[in-house]
């Protein structure tokens, strides 16, 4: 059975990106929300750990991270306009989990 059932991630304004980690149940949340570190996702993203920021949201099984883009959106260096491609990051982590 997979702890998750859909990770997302997406703008949040022209400097951040966020990911939502939507787990399948309460026991997969509590087991996420210890084995997944906010440092493991800040090293996945080449963010600086200080500047990523975590949510862990237990009525609806989810954990959020908001972390700074690499590069400003649509600036162009900016491979990803959207931050779609951030959630395959996070879900290979979550996969070796």
């Amino acid at each position: 059975m997979s702890l998750v059932q859909d990770i997302r991630s997406k703008n949040a304004g022209p400097f951040w990106i966020t990911i939502d980690v939507f787990c399948a149940d309460a026991a997969a949340f509590a087991r996420l929300n210890s084995a997944l570190t906010t440092a493991m996702v800040a090293q996945a993203l080449n963010a600086d750990l200080a500047r990523v920021q975590r949510f862990d949201i237990a009525a609806l099984n989810v954990i959020k991270f908001s972390a700074p883009r690499e590069v400003v959106q649509g600036s162009r260096a900016d491979r990803d306009m959207h931050g779609a491609s951030y959630a395959v990051l996070i879900k290979e982590l979550v996969d070796a989990l």
